[in-house]
């Protein structure tokens, strides 16, 4: 199913084709440059410079979605148009701090809202998730300078093919929850073989992208602990803070940003 569903999005990559100059300029950079060049203020991580130039040299870059891509908690926004946001949001509080299990924290949070699929689209249609700052422009860079961009996600596909839509990600490179519904649209569920309906998740996810891509520098972006649990297989977790920061996940951070200027200035210095 998570096959047929990705389609082409998990065909084969080839190789990547260089040229020698981007080589050559690619062999010149150090972690300890890239770091003198951004500047060390404010720079917090277990591995800073090693994280900026895994970004530096990635040939994917992944993204959580909610309170990363967008600036706030897409099933929290759900919950709260449903009558049901305070329940719900303790219940995210605990899959992202990771005292819950991730699975059993999204069952609960289905069973409670039971959203059908029209109150989903009229959420979208009345209240259009509200990307993060700064987070366009870093797609835009990451695009220039020919670096796949994922979109793995907790969240629902259904919320996030729009944003994706917005940022011009390819729909095909959403790893995301796939809620059921039936033939009236009311919910059913949701698709449990999904990678990112579980605990452990995302480095499932991650792997299933990099083995069908051949990529070999993968970097997670996120802000909670299920992002931090997809290194490895990414070469770095770059934490992120700008929206909620959370202890926990700063702690497991190769790097730890609060805005994504650093992170687009590194991408532009790419060849």
């Amino acid at each position: 199913m998570f096959a047929a569903r990705i389609g082409q999005g998990l065909s084969k990559k080839p190789g990547l084709l260089v040229g020698r100059q981007s080589l050559c300029l690619l062999s010149t950079v150090s972690p300890e440059s890239l770091f003198k060049s951004v500047g060390s203020g404010g720079n917090v991580g277990n591995d800073v410079s090693e994280a900026m130039f895994s970004l530096y040299k990635a040939d994917a870059v992944c993204f959580d979605v909610d309170s990363t891509v967008i600036a706030e908690e897409g099933i929290d926004t759900l919950a709260g148009y449903l009558g049901k946001g305070d329940a719900v949001a303790e219940l995210t509080k605990q899959a992202m701090e990771g005292d819950t299990k991730f699975q059993d924290a999204l069952q609960m949070r289905l069973d409670l809202m039971q959203p059908s699929k029209s109150q989903i689209e009229n959420l979208l249609k009345e209240q259009p998730l509200a990307l993060t700052s700064g987070i366009a422009e870093l797609m835009q860079s990451l695009q220039t300078k020919n670096v796949d961009v994922w979109l793995v996600s907790g969240g629902f596909r259904i919320m996030i093919e729009p944003v994706a839509r917005t940022l011009k990600i390819p729909i095909t490179n959403i790893m995301a929850n796939h809620i059921l519904f039936d033939d009236k649209g009311e919910y059913e569920g949701f698709d449990k073989n999904e990678p990112t309906s579980r605990d452990m998740g995302k480095p499932k996810a991650l792997e299933q992208i990099k083995a069908a891509k051949n990529y070999e520098t993968m970097v997670m972006v996120g802000d909670g602990a299920t992002d931090a649990q997809a290194k490895p297989p990414a070469k770095a977790f770059i934490g992120f803070g700008g929206v909620i920061e959370r202890e926990a996940v700063k702690a497991k951070a190769d790097w730890f940003v609060s805005s994504f200027d650093d992170m687009i200035k590194i991408v532009n210095m790419r060849p």
